[in-house]
């Protein structure tokens, strides 16, 4: 049965206003339904009108606020639920399922996502160290915390560099470090600070994971992903599980599966040439681990994926 980590809908009228204003301006600057890249570096606007089934995600380092609707996202049994007013933080890559559970045509899911740049982060608590924060009770690589009227003041003028794209180049920059100390500044902040402090372990763990993910088509040897991590194999299972909720060997799979879906689905790759190019040997393999995780064989599931005109990897 899975674990439900929620924030409660904050009372704080302050907050609950800037929160209004920046679902007001994220609608304006998108528009319409669907996801809008923008031309701030990292940032990206999402606007959805329908719930949606459950579905595989991948999240990467990235900060997202959502303004209005409802988002549940699921993480080795353990269920987040994002509300109007909460955040999102994501210290690592790692492979989620996720379900946006409320949102319509006149009440529509509208977030904003913001990519992390890890050395900016480091930047920030290098220059700013900030107190010490309650440790959360959970390691996982995910967290869901509140927002602030300080938080939302700065993502509210991130938006608006939209409407003046000359300042972009100077002014985004500086915003998004001020994201970043705004973020250090709540609850969740221990999360991010294990993962951008050199010689932790979550940071140790992270660079295991980047590994993988550039490499998973490869054969995976624990010692050899040990080395990279620079700890030993025992503690970088037990860290790895502690993050991701999985070991690197389910890891690796997950990303070998939902990669050869995305090809299959954008690139017209047939099931054979996909299980080969993320590294399987054996096409029935492939096939069966397919099916237990997607619930279908490939080619009948990329076919469902193209009638509902569904995305195989989402970010928000």
């Amino acid at each position: 049965m899975a674990r439900k980590r929620e924030t409660l809908e904050t009372a704080d009228p302050s907050v609950v206003s800037k929160r209004k204003d920046l679902a007001e301006r994220i609608r304006a600057a998108t528009g319409s339904a669907g996801e809008h890249p923008t031309l701030i570096p990292g940032l990206a606007l999402f606007y959805r009108t329908k719930p949606t089934a459950c579905y595989r995600a991948t999240y990467e380092p990235s900060f997202t606020v959502f303004a209005q609707g409802r988002k549940r996202i699921n993480l080795g049994g353990e269920e987040y639920l994002c509300r109007p007013g909460s955040f999102l933080l994501s210290s690592i890559d790692v492979p989620v399922q996720s379900q946006i559970v409320e949102a319509s045509d006149e009440v529509p899911l509208l977030s904003m996502l913001l990519r992390l740049d890890m050395p900016t982060v480091r930047e920030v608590i290098s220059r700013d160290d900030p107190p010490e924060i309650e440790p959360a009770s959970h390691r996982r690589g995910i967290a869901v915390g509140e927002t602030t009227v300080g938080l939302m003041n700065t993502c509210i003028r991130l938006i608006e560099l939209l409407d003046t794209p000359e300042d972009i180049h100077f002014l985004s920059d500086l915003l998004q470090r001020e994201i970043v100390y705004r973020i250090l500044r709540t609850s969740q902040a221990k999360r991010l600070r294990a993962i951008a402090t050199a010689g932790d372990l979550s940071q140790k763990t992270a660079r295991a994971i980047a590994w993988l993910r550039a490499n998973f088509a490869k054969p995976l040897r624990m010692d050899e992903l040990a080395d990279v991590a620079r700890m030993g194999v025992s503690t970088l299972h037990h860290q790895f599980r502690s993050l991701t909720a999985m070991s690197p060997l389910q890891y690796q799979k997950q990303l070998r599966l939902q990669t050869a879906r995305q090809r299959m689905l954008m690139d017209g790759l047939d099931a054979t040439s996909a299980a080969y190019e993320v590294g399987y040997e054996s096409v029935s393999q492939f096939s069966r681990e397919y099916s237990r995780f997607f619930g279908q064989p490939p080619m009948r599931d990329v076919k469902a994926l193209k009638e509902n005109k569904v995305v195989a990897i989402d970010a928000a």
